[in-house]
């Protein structure tokens, strides 16, 4: 059973974070392949650059990468911006906004997906990076060796260990059908694969495994896709 488990967990952390995995998607996502483009993928599911920009929170629709999953079509109640050839070359991102465009707007121009989440800070300390979507796609958070890091929302452990190269000793925490988080960089896992946990609760000791110094690399994946976490974290 503990194989079985571990063979799950590893397919999820494959394709939530390293994104190379082949599985089929849903409709109205689209798995990205080596030589798209935006613009190729948006005029294949006749809709905007803008629209996909939107849709999967893009800050450069220019930087996707092979196996991506992308939304291509809107969620519920999400206006579409027109894809139409005649939009004005000051329009931006391959095509103008409708005026029927009103989906409220967050910083950069993307939208909040469709549901959302509650979060809780996962470790004290100050954010030493934030999210870009590219370099950083997380924040992370400094602090010491040990301090004590907690499950910002309760769930299931689908992920722990060290096997996924750039992030150390990892836990990934399942939400819901939408949302996962990740927790990197520990010194010492408090929970195990398949374990469920309370909003709160201790998982993990905060450290430097593959890092070169003690800090939380936090992330928050909104169906694969990662979204900052600062949004929809608790002002301090």
């Amino acid at each position: 059973m503990t194989k079985i488990i571990r063979r799950l967990a590893c397919a999820t952390l494959v394709a939530v974070l390293a994104a190379c995995g082949s599985a089929p998607v849903g409709p109205g996502f689209y798995r990205v392949e080596r030589g798209d483009t935006v613009s190729k993928i948006a005029r294949a599911n006749r809709t905007s650059v803008q629209n996909i920009a939107r849709w999967n929170n893009l800050t450069d629709p220019n930087a996707i990468e092979v196996d991506q999953v992308l939304r291509v079509a809107p969620p519920a109640g999400t206006a579409i911006a027109s894809s139409s050839s005649s939009s004005s070359p000051s329009s931006g991102m391959g095509g103008g906004a409708s005026s029927a465009d009103t989906a409220p707007a967050v910083s950069g121009g993307a939208v909040k997906p469709a549901t959302s989440i509650s979060l809780i800070w996962p470790a004290q300390g100050a954010v030493i990076r934030g999210f870009d979507g590219k370099g950083s796609k997380g924040i992370d958070i400094g602090g010491t060796p040990g301090a004590q890091i907690v499950a910002a929302a309760a769930g299931s452990v689908v992920y722990a260990g060290n096997g996924l190269r750039g992030y150390g000793n990892l836990l990934i925490v399942k939400h819901n059908a939408d949302y996962l988080t990740a927790y990197a960089h520990n010194r010492a896992l408090l929970v195990k694969e398949g374990q469920s946990v309370t909003q709160g609760q201790p998982i993990a000791e905060m450290g430097d495994s593959d890092t070169n110094r003690v800090m939380l690399h936090f992330e928050l994946r909104y169906k694969g896709s990662s979204i900052d976490p600062s949004r929809y974290l608790p002002s301090r």
